[in-house]
């Protein structure tokens, strides 16, 4: 039995509560462990003997795609993965209906579709013996979270017996269910039919009332999922699988430690392909020079970062190409971007910094550690933009701060544009 899977990657006007990072780096594209968020889930359905192709749809320029297309497709050479630009926005329904020919191209019988702003252990095997057994439309993939997390999410109750979805609300404004959606799922190729069932039902709606705001995206939860489990076609995987929703700058950082602990377990050769340089200056004490940088794991270092011997990285720390950290400097829940220079003695907590940041001797940049809950995004951390200099001495806490700043005085709580 064939499969495909599709990315939905949505478009330079989604994203927005990610920003600032997101002014220079796609969602899709941010870099969780190094790698792209939605690279991860590319390798775990590259581990599926019978999907050959991942189709990406969005309505990002060809030329954001095109880099990252290129080297997915020397990283999984068994996957065929292509780009599908929308002519506009459809919505996430509208973009799979639109491109639905490309889609059944080669007459799959399953079709894997995954959201683009989440990380997982993505049990995707164990998601098809599951919908093969229940042979329903669709089956989502479900887990469980707190009364409080669930109407942040799409809520579905089930049939505990059967686990067949018996009603299903996107973000509901009162309790409904402790089973969220993870935006993870697989259709048989019958699904087309009921987006364009959903399709002609919008359209007809529209044409009897048309006082009404005229939307011409079709959402997949709203108008197609929601119907399925309303008619009793849809099927509920519920896991107790590892998983966050990446919605906002802070919410990077559960999402980066979730992968970081993740491969420490089961994949630790891609934390690190080679050792990274190790810098040391004329104060670096001999010894340190011969023990190294102090690496408290799981940490993902890229091989092209120097690092002087007397730092202390980690743990949850993701650092990128380019960077350099200098003398006693401690990084600690962070994510360090390309070509960042982090001089002597500063110290970078619970933060993002994004590439091209230069943080001064001294200097003091963090948020506020992460919830123990792993579902919520955290609001308090300390977000800094591309090409932001931090001097000597300054404290910078709890804050966002815009492209292209100089900070030489300290700040707290504050959104610097």
């Amino acid at each position: 039995m064939s499969s495909k899977a599709v990315y939905l990657l949505g478009g330079p006007s989604k994203g927005t509560r990610m920003r600032p990072l997101t002014l220079d780096i796609p969602k899709p594209l941010f870099p969780l462990a190094g790698r792209a968020v939605i690279w991860h889930g590319i390798q775990a359905l590259s581990k599926l003997s019978n999907l050959k192709e991942v189709l990406l749809i969005g309505f990002y320029e060809d030329s954001v795609l095109a880099p990252f297309v290129k080297q997915a497709s020397r990283d999984f050479p068994s996957l065929q993965i292509r780009y599908l630009r929308e002519y506009e926005a459809l919505g996430t329904a509208g973009g799979l209906y639109h491109f639905r020919d490309a889609i059944l191209k080669g007459s799959p019988d399953q079709i894997y579709v995954l959201h683009s702003d989440i990380v997982s252990s993505f049990p995707l095997a164990e998601l098809k013996n599951f919908h093969d057994r229940h042979r329903g439309v669709g089956t989502l993939m479900g887990i469980k979270v707190s009364k409080e997390m669930s109407t942040k999410f799409g809520s579905i109750v089930t049939n505990p017996e059967t686990a067949q979805a018996l009603h299903y609300v996107e973000k509901p404004e009162s309790f409904l269910s402790t089973t969220i959606n993870t935006g993870v799922y697989l259709f048989d190729k019958s699904i087309f039919d009921e987006i364009k069932a959903a399709m002609d039902l919008k359209v007809k709606k529209n044409a009897e009332d048309p006082l009404r705001p005229q939307d011409d995206q079709l959402r997949l939860e709203q108008e197609v999922i929601a119907p399925l489990a309303d008619r009793g076609k849809l099927y509920v995987f519920e896991t107790k699988t590892l998983w966050k929703q990446i919605k906002t700058a802070g919410s990077a950082l559960p999402a980066n430690a979730l992968v970081l602990e993740s491969y420490k377990s089961n994949n630790p050769v891609l934390l690190r392909r080679r050792s990274p340089t190790i810098i040391a200056t004329k104060t670096t004490p001999e010894q340190t020079k011969k023990a190294g940088p102090e690496i408290v794991e799981p940490c993902y270092i890229d091989e092209t970062a120097e690092i002087d011997p007397s730092a202390k990285i980690g743990p949850n720390v993701s650092i990128g190409a380019g960077v350099r950290i200098g003398y006693g400097v401690r990084i600690k829940d962070s994510i360090i971007l390309d070509n960042t220079i982090l001089e002597q003695n500063c110290c970078v907590l619970y933060s993002i910094l994004s590439q091209d940041n230069k943080i001064g001797a001294w200097a003091r940049v963090e948020g506020s550690p992460i919830p123990a809950d792993g579902y919520i995004e955290n609001k308090k951390i300390s977000v800094l933009a591309k090409d932001v200099q931090v001097k000597t001495e300054v404290h910078v806490r709890n804050c966002i701060v815009l492209p292209h700043k100089t900070l030489t005085r300290s700040f707290a709580n504050e959104v610097l544009l």
